[in-house]
């Protein structure tokens, strides 16, 4: 997605994000603050991570009132640690007051999957394997957890079904067989779009292969058998290992050969990473 789309597309998002924190007014501000005044806060790191969102952090500000700013001391994919100054925000404070929540959900939700994402990265180190992340993201928010996967250093799979053709086993299901789901997908598809295949045996990457699949993802499969399906895929087709892949077992497949790894946990299950606004004074 290029950027000029995707501002346009975070916009529409962040806004209802406020919309739907804020439906007629600001309760708790508006009593405590009746007018305009200049105020600056302070964002702190509660704990160590990889921080990510930081444009889309100060834009849920921006979008209450255009004249928010916000004096950063670091970058997205920065990795920062418990205690450290992250920025200084300033602006209206009762801007300040009534952005707060929803700019810290994105912050810390997308600061929290670039973190997870980086220490599994880590953890596939020097086996020349691709992470890539899946469609299981949280409704109206895959564009941020995306972005979050790649900052964390990892690459994303396709952003919706519109991108590229995946049978799984509905698909092959419905279409009667492995065979048969490949085979139409090639007659469907425009032939510069690459045709994936889920199989869960050997017989079915045989299937998958006869027909011409381009890439084989190979569904929770042991290590054992994945690199039997590697050797047979060799040459004929790209392998992505998949199933139930987290930080805490991916060592298992780091040596079994496939080009890639796609983990869902990399979006629905990475725990967020504590920020917070704090001392928030009047400047003026």
């Amino acid at each position: 997605m290029n950027p000029v789309s995707m501002k346009v597309e975070a916009d529409k998002l962040i806004r209802m994000a406020l919309e739907e924190d804020i439906t007629s007014e600001d309760v708790s501000t508006n009593a405590v603050m009746g007018e305009a005044r200049l105020g600056e806060v302070q964002l702190i790191c509660k704990q160590d991570g990889v921080i990510c969102g930081l444009d889309v952090f100060l834009r849920a500000f921006q979008l209450l009132d255009e004249r928010v700013s916000a004096a950063f001391t670091v970058s997205d994919g920065d990795e920062v640690k418990k205690g450290q100054l992250l920025a200084m925000v300033r602006g209206d404070i009762r801007v300040l007051l009534s952005g707060e929540r929803v700019a810290l959900n994105y912050l810390q939700r997308m600061s929290g999957i670039a973190t997870y994402t980086r220490e599994v990265v880590e953890l596939l180190k020097g086996s020349g394997i691709k992470l890539l992340d899946t469609r299981k993201t949280t409704p109206n928010m895959r564009i941020f957890e995306k972005y979050a996967v790649r900052v964390g250093g990892g690459c994303n799979h396709r952003y919706n079904l519109s991108d590229g053709v995946l049978l799984k086993d509905n698909h092959i299901g419905a279409a009667g067989g492995v065979g048969a789901a490949v085979k139409a997908a090639k007659a469907y598809a425009p032939f510069v779009r690459k045709v994936e295949i889920e199989v869960e045996t050997i017989d079915q990457l045989k299937e998958a292969l006869e027909a011409g699949a381009d890439i084989v993802m190979l569904d929770n499969m042991s290590p054992e058998i994945m690199k039997e399906a590697v050797a047979l895929a060799k040459g004929r087709a790209e392998t992505e290992c998949s199933g139930n892949v987290t930080r805490e077992n991916i060592a298992r497949i780091k040596d079994v050969g496939v080009d890639y790894v796609s983990s869902g946990a990399l979006t629905h299950s990475a725990p967020i990473l504590d920020v917070s606004l704090k001392n928030l004074h009047p400047i003026e």
